[in-house]
Parts: structure tokens; C-alpha cells; sequence
């Protein structure tokens, strides 16, 4: 007979989420300090780690002793149980499957990789679930989320894939065929927005309550968070940086003309130049003028895009990563120029940091993806 799983998550109201996410994100911390952060009662906070305690997920550390007057009672901080609960993330690119498994933290404990032979449906759906019955074995009785981060247009609600360039999918429900083949519970999303959700939550996000992760590589790729939420729009594709037009006549993919990702992609840098993008990133740091304008047209493009994107929603810093960094002093120089002289007024003080992360990060922000959902009322 099946092992019966444990209580899962209790979260009954927003005031669990906002205790709970709290404690993830900042502890260990105490009742008082979580009051303090989130503005509920000392009663409310009490209340609403009690179901925590009782399920596994929080614990109270040591008393921690408190000197001078008006001193009080010793607190116990609150603290997450790492280890309650694992989580499985994927990331899918045209030519493998990066797949991780995490505790709460978002700390990866294991990682596959699986080569991808063909980009069709059914075989990848065969191929990731090969992959997470590998990944999950070890964790059988408390892994029951998958988190998938796929490139594209992605209707996470629904769990379809509506548009992916790189795989050449439409209207794909890959939520469903997931869910059907591994018998977890499915979390479908951007890459990009998944990536921003880890570093949101376990990054370069924590403490900051509006910050926009940018990706350069394959694709120029875009995620927000503003006034601590990550912005989705209508339809899910609120974002999309490299479908901003900032000029010049390059065809994209998407059917526009001039988009960032037309010039400063690295497929738009290999048609350009001609020539393997190994060999352009060795030409251009050889010296070769033609070469090297094309980087500096590309970076050129993306400081545009990125005051255009500043400029609207003036985020506290911007994440630049991706594969395309490893390339990024080849227009770093461009893309500072051109954001300085586009980003209006005090825009131009936004911090831009350069976060090189590895595609095992991707898969690990498919994971806080869904322990970031577990975790809403």
C-alpha cells in the first residue's frame, strides 16, 4: 500500500503567505521582527505559524537571550525545515534538459542533464519524465512539484506553451502531458520569469522591491518585478524586451522589423558577421574592426532597450545575465553608453549588474517557481 504523504503547506490565508514567504526569504527571524516587517500583530503572526510548526515546515531555534532594560522575554526565531519538502526544475532548451532538485531554500541537492535527440512533443515529454523519475527517486516521498521553464510565449495558468521559437511549438499543453507522465504537480513558466522568481526570492531581488532581470543569448529575454511582484500582464507576456523596436530594418523572428533581438541576438550576430559566434567573439577581440561593430551595434540596442524599459518602470537595478555574457566585454562599453544617454533623469543612477548563471540556475528558478506558488493562499 502507498505511503500516505504528510499535511501539506497550510496556507489558509494571505497573512500564512505573508508569514511563511517572510520566514523563507529572511529568517531565521522572530514573531516580533516578522510584525515588524509585515506590519501584522504579534497574535496574527503567532496564529499563522502554528499550522507551519505543526506540518514540518517551520521550527522554533534556541531562545535567543536579550540584555538591557525593558529586555523582556527571550525570543525564538522561526526558521525553515529545509529539508520538508523538495522540489524538481527543469529547464528545456532545443538541444537538452536541465533538470535540478531543490529543498526550500532553493538550494539544488542534485542535478541531471539529459541530451535531447529530437525537439518533437512527444519525445521531449518522454525525455523529461525519464529525467525527473532519475531526479525525484531518491526524493519520492516528499517531491510532488514540478517546476518547467520553457523560452517562449507560456500561459502558465493553463499550462500551454503558446508560442517557442527555439523548440518551434504553438499551443502546446505541455502542463497536462507533463502532468500525465510524472504524476506530480505541474508548474509551468517563462525562463526568464522563472529565473527572475529565483533571484527574487533567493538572490539579488531580496530586499528590493522593484528590479528587472535581463537575459542576452539565443534570445533577449526580459522579467519584472515591481512593488515585489512579478509582472505577468494580461496574457503572460509582459516583458518581452526583445521584441522592442529601437530601429534599423533587420527582420525578426516575431514578424516585426528592428527588434533588440534582430540585432543583438547571438543568432542576429552570426548572420551578421557571417561567421560562427566562437570565431566573432575571437575576431572581434583580435581586433577586427568589421567584426567588432557589429558587437557594438548589438550592445548599442540593448542599453536602448534598457533605458526605454527603465524609463517606465525605474527599477532599482537591473540583472543582466545569460550565455551572451560570455561576450559582454565586447559591449559592455555600448550598452552603458547607450542606456547613460536614453535613461531620463535620475533613471540613469539604476545599478546595472552583470550575473553570469549557469543553466542549472534556470532549472533551479523552475523549482521557485513552484515553491513559490505552493505557498499562496
Amino acid at each position: 500500500m502507498a505511503a500516505t504523504r504528510p499535511q501539506r503547506a497550510p496556507i489558509t490565508s494571505p497573512a500564512a503567505a505573508t508569514v511563511f514567504s517572510t520566514v523563507l526569504t529572511q529568517g531565521p527571524v522572530s514573531r516580533v521582527e516578522v510584525g515588524r516587517r509585515t506590519g501584522l500583530s504579534s497574535a496574527a503572526v503567532t496564529k499563522a505559524a502554528r499550522p507551519f510548526i505543526d506540518a514540518g515546515y517551520l521550527e522554533e531555534l534556541a531562545s535567543e537571550e536579550r540584555s538591557g532594560p525593558g529586555a523582556g522575554r527571550p525570543r525564538s526565531p522561526l526558521a525553515i525545515r529545509a529539508d520538508r519538502e523538495f522540489f524538481i526544475g527543469v529547464k528545456i532548451t532545443g538541444d537538452d534538459l536541465i533538470g535540478v532538485v531543490c529543498d526550500l531554500r532553493a538550494r539544488v541537492r542534485a542535478t541531471r542533464h539529459r541530451a535531447l535527440t529530437s525537439t518533437a512533443v512527444p519525445d521531449v515529454v518522454a525525455a523529461l519524465a525519464a529525467l525527473v523519475a532519475e531526479l525525484a527517486a531518491p526524493y519520492r516521498d516528499r517531491a510532488y512539484c514540478l517546476g518547467v521553464a520553457v523560452s517562449g510565449d507560456v500561459d502558465q495558468v493553463g499550462g500551454v506553451v503558446r508560442y517557442s521559437p527555439f523548440l518551434r511549438w504553438r499551443d502546446v499543453p505541455l502542463g497536462d502531458l507533463l502532468a500525465e507522465a510524472t504524476g506530480l504537480t505541474v508548474r509551468l513558466e517563462n525562463d526568464v520569469k522563472a529565473l527572475a522568481v529565483a533571484e527574487q526570492w533567493f538572490g539579488e531581488g531580496i530586499g528590493v522591491s522593484s528590479f528587472a532581470l535581463v537575459t542576452v543569448g539565443a534570445g533577449i529575454g526580459c522579467a519584472l518585478v515591481v512593488d515585489g511582484r512579478l509582472v505577468t500582464g494580461a496574457r503572460g507576456v509582459a516583458g518581452e524586451l526583445g521584441h522592442v523596436p529601437v530601429g534599423g530594418s533587420q527582420p525578426c523572428h516575431c514578424g516585426g522589423t528592428g527588434c533588440v533581438e534582430a540585432i543583438a541576438s547571438t543568432g542576429a550576430i552570426v548572420a551578421r558577421s557571417g561567421l560562427p559566434i566562437d570565431e566573432a567573439v575571437a575576431r572581434a577581440r583580435a581586433g577586427d574592426e568589421a567584426v567588432r561593430a557589429v558587437f557594438a551595434e548589438a550592445g548599442h540596442a540593448i542599453g536602448l532597450a534598457l533605458a526605454a524599459m527603465a524609463n517606465l518602470i525605474g527599477p532599482e537595478r537591473v540583472v543582466l545575465s545569460g550565455e551572451g555574457l560570455d561576450a559582454y566585454d565586447l559591449v559592455d562599453e555600448h550598452v552603458r553608453a547607450a542606456f547613460t544617454a536614453q535613461a531620463f533623469g535620475s533613471v540613469a543612477e539604476c545599478a546595472l549588474i552583470i550575473r553570469p548563471l549557469p543553466f542549472e540556475e534556470w532549472a533551479r528558478g523552475a523549482a521557485a517557481v513552484s515553491i513559490q506558488a505552493l505557498f499562496r493562499p
